[in-house]
């Protein structure tokens, strides 16, 4: 038995103080909602409607089923012209991840802004370098790199991220520049660690126009961006990075760019968060200002 079509039906009747009225405002034949009505009162083992060929009233039990009716009905009601006013005045809890750098050169700047649109949204921000997992991390987005596999996710592309070589002037005096990537292993590099598989990241290269990778040797391996980038800033060696991460220090000399015309191929960097009902208006409110504060962003 469908108990919310039963409630709504016997609440109908009551109002309408006929069957027929009943049926006509319910688009339902009459013998229906007479059925409905006679099944609900078997399932619950009580008569609810005292009957006669000119009135219909309450029994004391149906009085209070007639009242618990009409407050669930109530909150039902209430609970969808929520979710409808969620559709324009999104509200809730958004939890994302993203790694630190992008948050604290885009995201953060901006907050002031994502408060003043949606003000009913809460957001908890998770920075790291990990790639998060929406399930077991509870997240409901995440920024991520790379080309993506899984087709459970909704990925909204944010634009590219180009990779670049480079290293401290300091360091480029003392060991001179490579000029091929042959010219390497004559060099010390630092590593950096990936958080999904614990071992050194390859460095990739395009030479002749096919993609290389290169496990490099290092006395150094970082596992945080900023990290990473400090030890080139310090003249460790050279490293690998993202010319978002890198492009204020290269304005400012403080890095330059080495094997220039031997960059590897931009990855696509994406927000994804889950399909259908999954995903609430609050969820899709912040994608989309992510979306539209990422079009000012130079990830190349």
């Amino acid at each position: 038995m469908d108990k919310l079509l039963a409630m709504t039906t016997f609440v109908r009747v009551v109002e309408a103080q006929s069957f027929s009225k009943a049926a006509e405002t319910l688009s339902m034949p009459r013998s229906s909602v007479t059925t409905v009505i006679k099944n609900l009162e078997a399932h619950l083992g009580t008569p609810l409607l005292r009957r006669s060929t000119r009135t219909l009233s309450l029994t004391d039990a149906g009085a209070r089923y007639f009242a618990s009716c009409q407050a669930i009905l109530s909150d039902i009601a209430k609970a969808e012209i929520d979710l409808s006013s969620d559709a324009t005045t999104p509200r809730g809890r958004v939890r994302a991840g993203m790694p630190g750098l992008i948050a604290r050169a885009i995201v953060l700047p901006r907050l002031l802004d994502f408060e003043k649109r949606f003000p009913d949204i809460e957001l908890v921000l998770g920075l790291s370098d990990r790639p998060a997992d929406l399930i077991y991390d509870g997240i409901d987005c995440v920024i991520r790199t790379g080309e993506l596999t899984d087709s459970t996710l909704v990925a909204r592309r944010l634009g590219q991220l180009g990779w670049l070589t480079c290293a401290s002037p300091g360091y480029l005096r003392e060991h001179g520049e490579p000029d091929s990537v042959s010219a390497l292993g004559a060099h010390r590099v630092v590593n950096y660690i990936s958080n999904a598989t614990g071992r050194p990241l390859d460095w990739r290269f395009k030479v002749d126009g096919e993609d290389l990778a290169i496990a490099m040797q290092s006395r150094f391996s970082i596992n945080e961006t900023e990290a990473y980038l400090q030890c080139g800033l310090e003249g460790l060696g050279l490293i690998q990075i993202s010319r978002f991460a890198a492009f204020p220090y290269l304005q400012t000399g403080r890095l330059k760019e080495v094997l220039a015309d031997a960059r590897c191929s931009p990855v696509p960097i994406s927000i994804v968060y889950p399909l259908g009902r999954n995903a609430t208006a609050a969820i899709k409110a912040f994608v989309d200002w992510i979306v539209e504060i990422s079009t000012t962003a130079s990830f190349q």
